[in-house]
C-alpha cells in the first residue's frame, strides 16, 4: 500500500505547494476518506491572499475544506459510517459543552474544531467530526454537488439569523459563489430578491437562480437609490445581505435597508477593518445590525437536504473541473475575477 499522497499545503501569503505529504490512517473514532470532490471557495480565497485565517489554520497547513468523498478506512470504535460509504465531512463540530454551545450558538463554540486538508488525495476526518458532522450522501446526489454543504449551511443559517420570511424582500450585495448562494436560497424560500452586482456574468447567474431585479454597479450612478427605487414609495428593503466584505458595501446596505430593517453583516473583512456608520440614521431608524459566521451541525443537515431537492440548482454553482496539479492556476484565475463561480478539483 501506498504512504504517501499529493496535497496542496499553504506556507503563507498567495503560497500555495503541491507536495508528496503523508497519507492519513484513523486512529480511535477517527476515518480517512478518499477526496473524490473537493470546491473551491471564496474563503480559501481570501486565506491565498491573505496568508492567513483568523479561525481555521495555523501555518504551514494542509488546505481546503469543501468536500465529499467515500470513507476509506475506519478506526476503532467507529459505528456511525463503515467503509465504502459516500460522505460530506463538515470542516468542523462543536463541543456541545462550553457556554456557547449551551445556549445554542454551537458556531462560537469556545473549542470549535476545524479541519482542513480537502485539497488532497485523502484526508483524515477527526473523531468529534466523525460523530457530530459526518453524513451521509444520498445516493441520487453526485459527489460535487454533496460537496455544496458547507457553504450553503453557512448561508441557511445567514438567512434565518436574518429572519427572512416569505414575501419580504432582501437585496444581496456581492455575486460571488455565497452572494449567489444567499440568493438562490432566498428565492426557494419564497424573498423577492434584488441583487447588486458588479460583472456582466453576475448578471446572468443572479437572475438564473432567482433574482427577481438585478443593480449592476457599473451601470447606475447611485447603487443605493436603484436598490431603493426597486421597493414601494423608495422605503428601501425589509433585509439586506452584505456578501462582500468591503466598508463601502457595509455603508450600502445600511442605506438600502428600510426603516425597522435588518442587516447582516455576512461577509467576513479583513482583520482591522474599520467601518464608518451614521448612528443617527441608525438609531432614529431603529435598523437592527448584526453578523452571521459559520455553521452548526443541525443546519449542515438542512443543507444536504435542501441540495437533495430537485428545486436547488446546484449545477449552476459548478463552473469547471480541474486536477489538484492547477490548483495554484485556479486562485490565480479566481483573482483576476474569471467567469469560475466555483471550481471542482479532482485530487
Amino acid at each position: 500500500m501506498a504512504t504517501g499522497m499529493q496535497a496542496a499545503v499553504l506556507y503563507g501569503k498567495e503560497d500555495v505547494r503541491i507536495e508528496d505529504v503523508e497519507r492519513p490512517s484513523p486512529a480511535a473514532g477517527e476515518i480517512v476518506v478518499r477526496v473524490n470532490a473537493a470546491l473551491t471557495c471564496g474563503t480559501d480565497l481570501k486565506t491565498y491572499r491573505r496568508g492567513y485565517h483568523a479561525k481555521m489554520l495555523n501555518m504551514p497547513a494542509l488546505f481546503g475544506h469543501e468536500l465529499a468523498g467515500v470513507v476509506a478506512a475506519v478506526g476503532e470504535g467507529v459505528s456511525v459510517v463503515c467503509p465504502g460509504m459516500r460522505v460530506v465531512a463538515l470542516n468542523s463540530a462543536p463541543c456541545d459543552r462550553c457556554y456557547w454551545c449551551q445556549r445554542d450558538q454551537q458556531n462560537l463554540c469556545e473549542d470549535l474544531l476545524f479541519n482542513n486538508g480537502a485539497y488532497a488525495e485523502w484526508i483524515r476526518v477527526p473523531a468529534r467530526i466523525v460523530e457530530k458532522n459526518t453524513l451521509e450522501i444520498p445516493a441520487h446526489v453526485t459527489d460535487e454537488h454533496a460537496a455544496l454543504t458547507e457553504p450553503l449551511a453557512c448561508v441557511l443559517r445567514g438567512l434565518e439569523e436574518s429572519r427572512a420570511q416569505l414575501g419580504d424582500t432582501m437585496a444581496v450585495i456581492g455575486a460571488g459563489p455565497i452572494g449567489l448562494m444567499m440568493i438562490h436560497a432566498a428565492a426557494l424560500a419564497g424573498v423577492h430578491v434584488i441583487a447588486v452586482v458588479k460583472h456582466d456574468q453576475q448578471v446572468t447567474a443572479a437572475m438564473r437562480l432567482g433574482a427577481q431585479h438585478v443593480v449592476q454597479t457599473t451601470k447606475v450612478k447611485d447603487s443605493i437609490a436603484a436598490v431603493r427605487a426597486l421597493t414601494p414609495d423608495r422605503r428601501g428593503v425589509d433585509i439586506a445581505i452584505e456578501a462582500v466584505a468591503l466598508p463601502l458595501t457595509w455603508q450600502w446596505a445600511v442605506e438600502m435597508v428600510r426603516r425597522g430593517g435588518l442587516v447582516n453583516f455576512f461577509g467576513g473583512p479583513a482583520k482591522g477593518t474599520r467601518v464608518d456608520l451614521d448612528t443617527n440614521h441608525l438609531h432614529y431608524n431603529d435598523i437592527e445590525l448584526k453578523a452571521s459566521f459559520h455553521h452548526t451541525p443541525a443546519v449542515c443537515r438542512r443543507a444536504l437536504a435542501l441540495i437533495a431537492n430537485p428545486a436547488f440548482d446546484a449545477d449552476a454553482f459548478i463552473t469547471g473541473h480541474a486536477p489538484l496539479r492547477d490548483l495554484v492556476s485556479v486562485f490565480q484565475g479566481m483573482m483576476r475575477r474569471t467567469n469560475e463561480i466555483k471550481t471542482v478539483i479532482l485530487p
